[in-house]
């Protein structure tokens, strides 16, 4: 298709990025480059979460970051979706934000492990009202052969948090990706993009440019 080179990537104006001046952490950078991506763009917080199945073939999907500190970020689902099911076979992942408003990306490799059950909990009583009546609906990415079913059971689901708004589901948990990597990625119009990764080791966190 020749619309695909004709389409614009990036916006005329493009923030810099020096990687000579940048903190110790990798979070710390990642939390500045988030809050100025909320001032640009549209869901910031979304992001790829990407797994491996059975077979080792790649999954991916897009989900809300829940929170990120000096331990690495976190995400949540049901422990019984794909998502939660890959992650208790294989839990290792990879987190991928792109900012395209901003030319920017952010990459995150490492492994993968559940946070305690009542931080979990806290994280499933804290979303609105309908994301935990989804939360409750369960079956996720199995055939919906009627498009009714899922009205019907998004309103059991409701009237049973209404009746108990404490009410967790089994299984709901949030994930705390450790990085062993992060990769910080800014575009650049000339082609000579900045790429700075983050790379743990036993004496702490080691910086790299990398060829674009």
């Amino acid at each position: 298709m020749s619309q695909l080179r004709g389409w614009p990537s990036f916006p005329d104006e493009l923030p810099t990025f020096d990687p000579t001046d940048v903190p110790s952490a990798p979070h710390e950078l990642f939390l500045s480059w988030l809050s100025e991506a909320g001032e640009h763009v549209l869901a910031p917080h979304a992001v790829t979460l990407s797994t491996v199945d059975p077979d080792g073939a790649p999954d991916a999907r897009v989900v809300i970051l829940k929170d990120v500190d000096a331990a690495g970020f976190y995400v949540a689902s049901s422990a019984d979706s794909p998502k939660g099911v890959q992650l208790d076979k294989d839990p290792r992942a990879a987190l991928t934000f792109f900012w395209p408003g901003r030319g920017r990306q952010v990459r995150v490799r490492g492994p993968v492990s559940p946070c305690d059950p009542e931080v979990s909990e806290a994280d499933f009583r804290a979303r609105p009202p309908a994301s935990r009546a989804e939360g409750f609906i369960g079956r996720q990415s199995e055939v919906l052969s009627d498009a009714g079913e899922l009205v019907a059971a998004g309103e059991v689901a409701r009237r049973r948090i209404e009746a108990d708004p404490e009410l967790v589901p089994l299984g709901w948990t949030r994930y705390l990706v450790a990085p062993s990597s992060v990769e910080f990625w800014q575009a650049r119009h000339d082609r000579r993009h900045v790429r700075l990764r983050y790379r743990r080791t036993d004496a702490g966190w080691h910086t790299e440019l990398l060829w674009p």
